[in-house]
């Protein structure tokens, strides 16, 4: 008698590839929010009189929360809750705080009671940025939190079969966000019109959360039907019962410790130098705010086209360690360019194959560096093994934007209150800032190769395939 095998519902190619959509469309709207003011720092300058150093704190905001605990509480609620609930708080607090950054900015908050209170203290730091702040800092929780949720969950839906193809096809449609949002903000905003405003595109990326809140809900129902046809809640299985204890277990790894200071150096010169990249090729190659923009936005279009290929091979034939010191390597070349080439031979073909290597860099450590954690930390506390990796991450995205913006304004002195006054023509001397991300590309690419030298003491499996069949051959 021929036995039937029963098959979950991510067993069906079309459902866990409509899972992993439906998530990489949230992180998609989240990412874009991020950036939605990056291409626009000058206008936010002349309109709100967000200096440099003001809009560095305003964008190292987004993470100070997570550095202060909340990604620890968000991994621990993950673990304990599942990645329904978890996945659906995380969305609702990206839209409250997004509402609060939306009326910092907008012309609606202008004159009002809490403007003139918010002046009255800490007066080099305008009323709009301290809200703004406030909101990016309650929209940065939900956004993180979401992150880890979205890497749990497509190890859930994804374990034994395509993980690591997965899990880069999610991130090339989120680094999409890079693409879309700078082709998109500056024109929302106006740039070179009659009227530019940076509400605009603010309200526009408030729009698109609320979108992504409705695609993680449809999620959320087709999880519910697999844990159904497995015959399990979330957290019944007593093997994936997280303890708190578990997170000494955590920091007590050296391997978690090498993974969190590889991620920490290698993501904070990526996601700061977003924040400055528009501004860096404006200055540095005399361009307007949007023709700048437009070059930089092909940034993730490398990332986004390597990434499903770099999936399919670790995959199948692996080699992550080995990526992640290509692309650390990788790094340090495109800034150094950004540092001592660019500004001596200013040229829009020498900008665009930078970034287009920067995208490839961005596209080998991520496709590595999240299919890994799986293989050196227990699935029980998997989640939590995510958020702490990623709260260490949150220092260093918190103080560099700082750090950046506080160099930017002592080694261009007077160049802020220029263009503040309307004077044409000022551009901001961007080495220096440039060369403390050359610096944290040869901080990681050290762990980078240390990380190599210690898989291949431990067999850690880092630069075996990820499917167990090939593994097994």
């Amino acid at each position: 008698m021929t036995q039937t095998i029963r098959k979950n519902l991510n067993d069906y190619s079309w459902a866990r590839w409509t899972a992993m959509v439906l998530i990489a469309m949230m992180m998609l709207f989240a990412h874009m929010f991020v950036d939605v003011i990056s291409p626009i720092k000058e206008l936010i300058q002349v309109q709100r009189g967000w200096t440099s150093d003001i809009f560095g704190t305003y964008a190292g905001s987004e993470y100070l929360l997570n550095v202060w605990g909340f990604l620890i509480l968000a991994g621990i609620i993950l673990d304990k809750m599942g990645i329904r609930f978890t996945g659906l708080a995380s969305a609702i607090t990206m839209i409250v705080g997004a509402a609060i950054k939306f009326y910092a900015v907008s012309e609606a908050f202008i004159g009002t009671g809490l403007e003139s209170w918010l002046n009255s203290w800490w007066t080099a730091f305008p009323a709009s940025a301290k809200l703004a702040s406030a909101g990016f800092m309650i929209f940065g929780c939900g956004c993180e939190m979401a992150g880890i949720t979205a890497s749990k969950a497509m190890a859930k839906w994804f374990e034994g079969k395509e993980m690591a193809l997965a899990m880069g096809l999610e991130m090339a449609l989120t680094r999409v966000s890079v693409f879309l949002i700078f082709t998109i903000s500056p024109r929302l905003a106006g740039i070179g019109g009659a009227d530019p405003s940076v509400v605009r595109p603010v309200a526009f990326c408030l729009a698109l959360l609320c979108i992504g809140l409705l695609f993680y809900t449809i999620f959320c129902l087709m999880d519910k039907k697999l844990d159904a046809q497995r015959g399990a809640t979330e957290n019944a299985d007593p093997e994936e019962e997280f303890k708190f204890s578990d997170i000494g277990k955590i920091f007590s790894s050296k391997l978690f410790w090498i993974v969190a200071m590889l991620c920490v150096l290698y993501y904070s010169a990526i996601f700061p130098f977003q924040k400055f990249a528009a501004n860096m090729l404006q200055s540095t190659l005399g361009l307007d705010a949007t023709t700048a923009a437009d070059i930089f936005r092909w940034f993730p279009i490398g990332a986004a086209c390597v990434t499903p290929f770099l999936g399919w091979y670790l995959d199948n034939k692996g080699k992550g360690a080995t990526m992640l010191i290509l692309g650390a390597l990788l790094m340090i070349v495109c800034h150094s360019i950004f540092a001592l080439v660019l500004p001596a031979f200013p040229s829009k073909v020498i900008a665009f194959s930078a970034i287009i290597l920067l995208g490839v860099s961005f596209s080998l450590v991520p496709a590595a560096l999240w299919p890994s954690i799986p293989k050196i930390m227990d699935k029980r506390f998997l989640g939590s093994a995510y958020s702490l990796i990623f709260w260490v991450q949150n220092f260093g995205l918190s103080f560099t934007p700082m750090l950046i913006g506080y160099v930017l304004e002592k080694t261009n002195p007077g160049v802020a209150e220029q263009i503040e006054a309307g004077v044409t023509g000022v551009a901001y001397n961007y080495t220096y800032p440039m060369l403390v991300f050359v610096g944290l590309g040869i901080l990681a690419l050290l762990f980078a190769l240390y990380l190599k030298a210690d898989d291949r003491r431990n067999n850690y499996h880092l630069e075996e395939p990820n499917i167990k069949d090939k593994a097994a051959q």
